[in-house]
């Protein structure tokens, strides 16, 4: 069950500032760091799926959710030196671990995910053996780790001189030279149409939500999008449905890519958007026509139409038909008939509860700190009204979840 605890250690990783020994031209956060490293993993496991690769994303999905936990646990430990821990003091590094796990034990009340944590760590650590057939998908998440980070170095070299990032610079591409192989990598190194879209999607790393407010702590749109991912793995588990692979997949990603059009369109606040009756299916209209013209040219065929699929009518539970089109069903028949990797189904509901309950807590946690607004107080008793105690959706007790994460 999401608790209100373990709901609020992972909104921890907005408030864990990266590369604090140098300047920086924004807040470079670990949640925005994270996203941006699904996003990547996202485009190189298609690629490698084009070649025939077989792609873990379920092993890839949860090692996500647990690499964010442990950069909470961890806050601002440098990666060198996590890695010269595991090399030279092995013992110590293994005891590390295990004081980890033992930060998160009293949190998640999910037996079997914290036993799937444990054996996580284990493989990190070199203990366990990464399943054969996850080791495309743990190469791939690593690469796109690197990736990651190697971007924020690039835009960090914009405010500090070139001796402060040379030796960080060299040992990154050193990394790198070792995941070369995958082709996803290669289009992105060498700066072809693949990194034309990230540089798309790093855009909501500098989109804040609540534009209008002043707010503790500062969360960006590509941030919001992967703790949106992870809250919607969880009540995923929560229901109590047993999904097919392909669902589960489908319900992270679209989490992930939720508010894709943002990376052009911006973020439009929900009380413009909700100003007369007809404009919010004038907006999305809008938002649909300039994706298409700016942001698909920028996605390479075998992942475009799977990502307009994500993205389009979001939050509606929804399958493919025999022809390809969207179709939107039941929960009753997402969980019966069309729980089948070949429906491609969607929880498009679940995911809407999982972008509410981070608005939510964007709001309640900065009112808690004490900076608040009518904006934020408004947006709180919002999400709050608009899902009445006892009201069950996708399985969820959306009321009940609601106030108890505020502690109400």
């Amino acid at each position: 069950m999401l608790t209100q605890k373990f709901a609020l250690k992972i909104f921890e990783g907005f408030s864990i500032q990266r590369w604090t020994d140098l300047i920086r031209p924004f807040d470079i956060v670990e949640m925005d760091k994270a996203g941006e490293k699904m996003v990547l993993a996202y485009i190189i496991g298609k690629c490698e799926e084009q070649k025939g690769v077989f792609v873990d994303w379920i092993w890839m999905i949860y090692a996500s959710l647990f690499d964010i936990l442990k950069k909470i646990a961890l806050c601002d430990i440098k990666a060198p030196i996590q890695q010269i821990l595991k090399k030279d003091y092995a013992s110590e590094y293994l005891r590390l671990n295990e004081w980890i796990l033992n930060q998160y034990k009293p949190l998640i009340d999910d037996s079997a995910l914290f036993s799937q944590f444990t054996i996580y760590e284990g493989q990190r650590a070199g203990t366990f053996d990464i399943p054969e057939k996850s080791r495309a998908a743990e190469r791939i998440l690593s690469a796109a780790n690197k990736f990651a980070t190697m971007r924020e170095l690039q835009m960090l070299s914009v405010v500090n001189e070139p001796e402060r990032l040379e030796k960080i610079n060299k040992e990154l591409l050193a990394d790198l030279q070792g995941y070369l192989d995958l082709t996803g990598l290669q289009l992105l190194m060498t700066r072809q149409k693949s990194y034309d879209f990230i540089m798309k999607i790093e855009q909501l790393r500098f989109q804040t939500r609540w534009n209008q407010t002043p707010r503790v702590p500062k969360t960006s749109v590509l941030g919001h999008c992967f703790f949106v991912a992870v809250i919607t793995l969880l009540l995923c588990r929560q229901s109590g449905q047993k999904m097919c692979e392909k669902r589960l997949i489908n319900n992270y990603f679209s989490a992930l890519f939720h508010d894709l059009p943002e990376a052009v369109t911006r973020d439009i606040i929900s009380p413009v958007k909700q100003a007369t009756d007809e404009l919010p299916s004038i907006v999305k209209r809008i938002e649909d026509e300039i994706v298409n013209k700016e942001l698909v040219p920028l996605m390479e065929p075998y992942f475009s139409d799977e990502l307009m699929y994500f993205t389009s009518d979001e939050f509606s539970n929804r399958i493919k038909d025999k022809k390809g089109n969207a179709e939107v069903v039941s929960w009753e028949d997402l969980n019966g008939k069309y729980n089948q990797d070949d429906f491609s189904p969607v929880d498009g509901r679940t995911v809407r509860i999982a972008d509410h309950l981070s608005a939510l807590l964007e709001a309640d946690s900065s009112i808690k700190h004490g900076i608040t607004s009518s904006h934020l107080e408004y947006g709180r008793n919002s999400m709050i009204s608009h899902y009445k105690p006892g009201e069950t959706i996708n399985g969820i007790d959306v009321g009940k979840l609601f106030r108890e994460i505020i502690g109400e």
